[in-house]
């Protein structure tokens, strides 16, 4: 095969992959919708995390591993959607929200130090929305994108603003991004 039909046997394959995958995602209500931003509750949900000074890369092996089935119960768990990250502390974080059948109860634990189970609470949050894909430029834009209409609708932000990725570094099209930050309340009538 030569190297022309393999590239394109590979896009077509990648192109075909982009649109089947379905993976279960973070539960949440639309409070408030306004083009690209949202007001959304979140549900609760377990996490695991892990840090790295490395990193995506490094932190995105860590939790791969984890959920490939180095854990206490060789168990291998479904991918979910999305992948949070934040800066934190001069680290990089990266959780991966695990399926709603599990509880602290019945999830297999780490085998490595490095990755923590814990129960997020869930709660409102406000996100902006883009597309194709995530760099520091689009990230920082799109932050103060989210700053600037928290301010436009009187809205005050929580701690840190966390960077979501919906898809797969292989999906080309249709890719789907957030920066979201915690909130304090929200009045629908804003």
């Amino acid at each position: 095969m030569n190297s022309k039909t393999l590239f394109s046997t590979l896009l077509i394959t990648s192109f075909m992959l982009s649109f089947s995958q379905s993976y279960e995602s973070h539960k949440y209500e639309t409070l408030f919708s306004d083009d690209n931003f949202e007001v959304r509750n979140y549900e609760p949900v377990l996490k695991a995390k892990t840090y790295s000074e490395k990193g995506s890369n490094d932190n995105f092996g860590k939790l791969f591993r984890y959920i490939s089935g180095y854990n206490e119960k060789n168990q291998k768990i479904s991918m979910t959607t999305p992948v949070y990250m934040k800066e934190e502390n001069e680290k990089l974080m990266m959780e991966f929200v695990l399926p709603s059948k599990f509880s602290l109860e019945n999830v297999s634990q780490p085998l490595s130090g490095q990755v923590e189970i814990y129960e997020d609470r869930g709660g409102l949050y406000a996100s902006v929305r883009y597309s194709g894909y995530s760099n520091s430029s689009k990230r920082n834009k799109h932050r103060k994108l989210l700053i600037e209409k928290l301010k436009e609708l009187d809205i005050n932000p929580l701690g840190d603003f966390l960077y979501l990725s919906y898809d797969s570094p292989y999906k080309f099209y249709n890719r789907r991004n957030e920066v979201v930050v915690a909130i304090k309340d929200f009045e629908k009538d804003n």
